[in-house]
Order: structure tokens, then sequence, then C-alpha cells
């Protein structure tokens, strides 16, 4: 089928002007993690409800971020807060989000209660994947149906890895103007981010570009290969350089104090508790494919990428004066058992990460120590007062934009 340019681009996306009008640039980034979205969803349904108790109950996150990115988990939660409705307005609230999950995981990752569940999972970690996808594909097609990535209402950055080039393919609302070709539908995007290795199978879809040249992808898991609140911040940054009448504030890619960036992790294990070099020592194929809670190869590397890129912006701003602020990462690093899974979908368990992103809000504003790579507090306000913050900075910033594209009015540096 061919991949016209969408007609909602005929209309206004969002009622966020672009960031020409302003004084911020504004991230939403929401790492990958299976069932444990279930994490950000429900500090995004808190910070949601903030920004409608300010501009009321019509008020979306896709009316306040310019990017919104995600990988795996992250990438469908991207497109469900970024995705049209007939009325042209987000399919889905931030407080839908953890209804969703606890719907519909118990189906996608069928739980095997049987007493031989141990030794059916290793033949399948040998055969194949562990779940085979299907529940996935028809839950996220019916509910996204044929909208594609130029359609979202603010810009969307979700990465995929393309196992047949081995390099990774980033679906972004940036690229998509210059390649069509990427002009995917949001369905096929959200069932390639989620293809984790082992767990779920690879996804191969076409597109086709107005002159019927064919483009073929072979996707999985783009948390494999990149971190989204990175890739996010470069695919601004070209745009910059690029001279997007979207960024025509005067303004160098490396002025960071620019960038308001909110990045959500999906909880990670406690550092001593997941993995042990004198197990991991006695390991062959088969011990790094399989263990009691998780796949360990796809831990490390999800986690390494999801760390190693925090421990890159963390220092970054905080290296800037008066920059630190700027990057907001809420995660929590003290996950273990069945919390720590990316697949566990029991009611007991998808139930106690519901209260994990709830006591997670209650817990200091930490910031990673990039000697340990834990997360320590770092000042007396708590994630929810934090958020709260943030939400009056992001109403203030589009009614500030709205004033001055009224007036036509461009910023001036600070």
């Amino acid at each position: 089928m061919e991949t016209p340019r969408s007609p909602l681009l005929q209309t206004p996306r969002s009622p966020l002007q672009p960031p020409t009008y302003g004084n911020l640039i504004t991230i939403l980034s929401i790492d990958g993690g299976g069932i444990r979205g279930i994490i950000p969803g429900t500090i995004l349904g808190f910070l949601e409800s903030e920004l409608q108790k300010l501009d009321g109950e019509d008020a979306r996150l896709a009316d306040y971020f310019d990017v919104i990115a995600g990988t795996s988990t992250g990438g469908l939660v991207t497109a469900m807060l970024t995705a049209p409705n007939e009325k042209n307005r987000p399919l889905f609230a931030a407080k839908d989000i953890t209804d969703f999950y606890l719907e519909h995981c118990p189906k996608i990752f069928h739980q095997d209660g049987s007493p031989f569940a141990p030794v059916a999972n290793l033949v399948r970690a040998l055969t194949g994947p562990k779940y085979d996808g299907k529940y996935l594909h028809q839950i996220v097609k019916e509910k996204l149906g044929d909208i594609r990535l130029d359609q979202t209402l603010t810009n969307v950055v979700i990465p995929t890895f393309d196992i047949k080039h081995l390099q990774p393919t980033v679906f972004s609302t940036y690229e998509v103007k210059k390649n069509p070709s990427i002009n995917a539908l949001l369905s096929d995007i959200c069932i390639a981010t989620s293809a984790a290795p082992t767990y779920l199978p690879a996804h191969r879809f076409e597109t086709k570009d107005s002159t019927g040249e064919v483009r073929e992808f072979h996707l999985i898991d783009g948390g494999v290969a990149a971190n989204p609140a990175l890739l996010a911040m470069n695919a601004v940054m070209k745009e910059i350089k690029s001279d997007n009448s979207d960024f025509l504030l005067p303004m160098k890619p490396t002025d960071y104090n620019r960038f308001l960036v909110l990045s959500l992790g999906t909880g990670s294990p406690k550092h001593e508790e997941k993995y042990r070099a004198d197990d991991a020592a006695k390991w062959g194929l088969l011990g790094w494919l399989n263990s009691e809670h998780s796949t360990p190869l796809v831990d490390i590397f999800m986690q390494a990428s999801s760390d190693m890129v925090d421990f890159h912006i963390s220092t970054v701003f905080k290296a800037l004066e008066h920059s630190e602020d700027n990057y907001i990462r809420i995660q929590d690093d003290t996950l273990s058992g069945n919390l720590s899974s990316v697949d566990i979908a029991t009611e007991e368990n998808l139930k106690n990460l519901v209260k994990v992103g709830e006591e997670l809000l209650k817990k200091r504003v930490a910031r990673v120590n990039l000697d340990t790579g834990a997360f320590e507090p770092a000042y007396e306000a708590t994630n929810e007062e934090a958020l709260k913050k943030l939400a009056n900075i992001l109403s203030e910033e589009k009614q500030l934009r709205e004033g001055r594209s009224a007036q036509g009015q461009v910023d001036a540096p600070k």
C-alpha cells in the first residue's frame, strides 16, 4: 500500500506552538521494560493530572512536549500519547495507560502455571521466542488502525534495530519529512520496537512511496542499541543545524540550557541482586538465555544502554551552569524478584508494579551517582513535587509561545 503524506498535516498537530516562540525545547523520554511500563505510566498519569489542574481537563501531554520518545514498551506508550483519534486529539489520556497494561499484559505475556513451566520455557528459548506475539499484534493494530508516523500529534522518536542490515532504524517525525520511506504504520513501528530478542518475534513489514518503490524492514527492539532521550536530543540538534523553521530561535545545537528533558525509567534491579559473576562464569548459551526471572543477555545490554546514556546526559547538564535542573530523571533501582521481570504478567505482579510507581512519586528526587551508577537522593523535594513544578513550567512555556506567536515575536537568547 502506498504511504502518502497524511491530510492531518494540513491542520495544526498540537496546541503547542513551535520552540521558536518559546524559551525551552521540551522532551519526554520513556525507557523500555515490558510490563514495567506500568511504572512510567503511573508517573505520566500524575503529571497530566497536574497539567489539567492548570489548563483544564482536556489538557494532554502531547500539548506540552515538542518531542516524545520511547523504545520497546516506551515506544508503545509514546504512540498511545500521540496517536490522533477522530477529533484529532490524543487517542489515550495518560491515566488510561495503566488500565491498558493491566488488561492486556496477561494476554500478551501469557503465564504458564504448570509445574513443567521452567522446562517449557527452556525449550522455547532454544526453538523460538518465549511468546508468539499474536495478541500484541492484534491489540496494537486494533487500537492504532491505519495511523501513520506522520500523523502523530507532536514529534516522536522511536528507535528500532534492523537485523538484516545490523544497524539502528529510527522512526522520527522529523526524518519522515525528508525520507518518506519510513512513514510506516504506527502499529508496525510499535510491534517492531517491542520485539525484544528471545521474548517476542522480530517484525517484518514494508512501506511503498509515491513512486512505487518498496522498502523492507526486518526489526527488533531498539533498546538493544539506543536510548530514546539521547536520540530525541540529537534529532532536535539536527533540525537546528538544518534551519528548520520550528527552530528559528538564536541557538546553537550545544545550548543545553534550552532543553527541558523528562526521562522516565521503568525500574531496574537492585545493584547487588541481579546476577553474580560466580554464577555467570559457569553459563553457556542456555544460561545467558534463561534464568529464573528473565533473560540475562537481554537484561544486560538493555540496562547498559539506559545507564550509559543517563551518565552522559547527567554529566553534560551538570557541567553547564544553571542547567542541571533541566534534566529530570525518575527511576527506581530497587526492584527485586518478579518486580524486576519484563514479562511476569500475573495480576499480583502487575498491581505491585502500580504500587511501585505510586511509591516512586513519594520518593525524593534522585541523581545518578556517576561512580556507582546508583540513584541517590539529591534534594528534599519528592518526585511528586518535582513533577508539580514541571507542570507549571510546561504550562507557562505553552502560554508564552501562544502569546509570542500571536504577536509574531521570536525569542531572543538568554
